[in-house]
This record gives structure tokens, sequence and C-alpha cells, in this order.
């Protein structure tokens, strides 16, 4: 009866959409509202020990749904949206998130981290993402733009807020699978160079690179972004990056930045923030991503003043990141069986809760993504105003 209590304690608090839960005993409790047919079904096949839930509640429910100790009926997305709209709920009682991992951010360690992550195999993302192959939040110019459009839209978004002009140099931190820079070179005309950690992902664009006959345009580096040497570059961009560098290291990626940006440049940083302040999640830092760490804006802005940069524009695309998540979930469940095939359903199940989890994180105001515009002080070279 006491374990009861524990999981009453857990969820009582944290549906207000009508919820009913199947316990491994086959008693069965409901939650949330009394009227109508429950929104979601949420059966325990067995027991989780209590000690688990209480030293990280997302950590243990998340292991229990990888390993089909619990089933869920509904969709996915919206009771997780329902668990972060309860302030009381297990999201936020800090009762039931004591643990969250002890991490470091060494040369050596970010380079394991982003290796476990995007060098799953570029068969692996092929399979769900656009021709593209871009990881990272969309820019939706209208809801009906298909996916692959609105990852384009983002490069245009980018670029245009750069004030970029032909001829000039362009160094993108983290530079997935080379989308931005192949762009940069052949619509804009500058001279693009491109780092990552991702074997992957660099032997992707070195492979384009020969093929359309860009030696001249496009490089691409395997390197860390803290082995860059004070290049001057006229542009700066930086998209879904600063979220692996952990907290300790912000102070230090926004000085390379500043650094490596020319006196009359302008940076574009773009990536997970949190407008309520830093957080990490137990379950995405040890299954989905190593070291994450998703920064608050106060706190990168103050990273970013104290390295003398200027911020000039701020702008948040939270709902494109939600519709980003909820195309790539659709593209994901239609290619079920070969994500199975060539894993397994445990790591299907994993990414699948991944991608719901992160689009109610996004839906509910939890995280935010935001494009940080930067310059130097003092730089009154560039237009008033940015397109778009």
């Amino acid at each position: 009866m006491l374990d009861k209590e524990v999981y009453n304690q857990l969820f009582k608090p944290s549906f207000s959409k009508k919820t009913q839960v199947i316990f491994w005993d086959g008693s069965v409790k409901e939650y949330g509202e009394t009227s109508g047919e429950p929104a979601f079904k949420i059966t325990f096949h067995e027991k989780i020990p209590v000690k688990d839930l209480m030293n990280n509640a997302s950590l243990a429910l998340g292991e229990a749904y990888m390993e089909k100790r619990i089933e869920i009926e509904g969709n996915l997305q919206e009771l997780i949206y329902d668990v972060y709209n309860q302030a009381e709920g297990f999201f936020h009682n800090n009762n039931f998130k004591k643990w969250l991992p002890k991490e470091k951010h060494t040369k050596k360690q970010s380079q394991t981290d982003i290796h476990s992550h995007y060098d799953l195999g570029n068969d692996f993302y092929e399979l769900w993402l656009d021709s593209t192959l871009t990881y990272s939040c969309a820019y939706f110019a209208t809801p009906e733009d298909t996916l692959e459009q609105a990852q384009i839209n983002k490069v245009h978004h980018i670029l245009d807020k750069l004030f970029i002009q032909p001829g000039e140099t362009l160094l993108d931190i983290g530079c997935g699978w080379g989308t931005l820079i192949l762009i940069a070179a052949k619509e804009y005309g500058v001279k693009a160079s491109g780092i990552t950690l991702s074997e992957e992902q660099y032997h992707h664009i070195q492979e384009i690179i020969k093929k359309e006959n860009l030696e001249d345009q496009v490089s691409v580096r395997l390197m860390d972004y803290r082995d860059l040497k004070d290049e001057a570059y006229d542009h700066i961009t930086s998209v879904g990056m600063f979220e692996h560098v952990g907290a300790e290291n912000l102070q230090e990626y926004f000085k390379i930045v500043e650094k490596n940006l020319a006196a009359n440049g302008t940076a574009l940083i773009h990536g997970i923030s949190r407008q309520q302040g830093g957080a990490k999640n137990g379950w995405i830092n040890k299954y989905i991503f190593p070291g994450g760490y998703v920064p608050g804006v106060t706190e990168l802005v103050g990273h970013m003043t104290e390295n003398d940069l200027q911020l000039i524009d701020l702008e948040s695309l939270r709902r494109d990141y939600q519709l980003t998540l909820e195309h790539w979930t659709k593209n994901f469940h239609d290619v079920k069986d070969q994500v199975i095939e060539q894993k397994d359903e445990a790591f299907y199940r994993m990414w699948d809760l991944y991608l719901q989890a992160c689009a109610a994180s996004f839906q509910a105001s939890n995280i935010d993504v935001i494009q940080y515009l930067l310059v130097h002080p003092n730089n009154n070279n560039i237009p008033m105003h940015r397109k778009g």
C-alpha cells in the first residue's frame, strides 16, 4: 500500500485530462477529469521501484516505457503536454527529480558524446529527415510548408539576417550535414567553412564538395570549436550547437565567437534555450544527448555581453520547432519497421518518446529555440534593421 501511495502522490497532481492507470496487480485508478472516457490509459506491466521514482521520475518512467514495462494508449505527445501544464506535476516537482547526471565536457568527452548521437549512421537519419538532412528547427513561412521547404526557409532566414554580401567569408560552428554552408556558397556567393565533431557528417559534406566541384568555395574540418584560432570571419553561424558545450564552457564558447568574428561582422547563434532558466533532463542526458544542457536566456545573454558582443536581435521559433518535431515524428512512425530492423524495438520506442516529448516540451513553453544576432560594439556598418 505504501508503494501505491507514492504512485498516487506522483500522478494525482500531474493530469488534467482524464487518465486511467492500470497497476501491475490489476487495480485501476483514474486521475484528472472525472467525466467522459479516458483520454489516456497507462498500463504498468510490472511495478517500478519507488526508490527509482523518487530519484528521478522522468528517468524511471522513460526507461520503463522503452522496455515495454509501461504501455500507453492515446497520443503520447498530448499526454506529456498535459503533464508539463500541471504546475505541481512530476516534471516540476523536485521531490521526483533529485538525481541528475554529473558530466564533463573535455574535448575527448565532447567527441564521444557527439559520436553517440550524430554518428548513429547517415542511413538512419536519411530514413526520417528531409532530403537536406537538416536536423534542427525549421522555419515555417506557413504551417502548410513541407518539412524540406521549411528547412530551406530556415537557412535563408539565417543568412538574410546576417546581411551577407558576395565574396565574404562564413564560418558555421557545428555545421551538421552542411546544408547551410552549401546554400551560402552556391546562392549567396560566400566562401563558407564548417566544423563538426561528427565523422559521418564530415564525410557526407566532403562527398558533396567533390561531387559539385565546390573545393574553392566550401570547406569542412573535423575539429573541436575550442581549437579555432582567431580566423576573423565576416559572418559566423552556429545552429543547435551550444546545447552540447556544457554550462561551464558557455563563457569560452562565446569568447571564441567574439575572437573569430571580424570587426564589422555578424554572428547568428541559434539554439534551444529556456526562458525559465537553464535545465537538463535525466532521461534525455542518459539516452539521447549525453552532456546536453539547455541554457537559460538570461544566462546566455550574460555570456554574450561579458564577451563584449552586442545582441541586436532576438527571435523565438518555439512553435516552429514543435511543428518540426511533429513532422519528424510522423516520418519516424512511417519507417518504424526499418528502424526496428536497423536497431531494435527498444531503440525505436526510445526515439519515439524523445521526439514526442520534445514536441510537447516546446508546445508547453518548457523549452524554447531562439536566434540571437550578435555584432561587435560600435558596428554601424550594417543596415539598421534585419530582413524578415
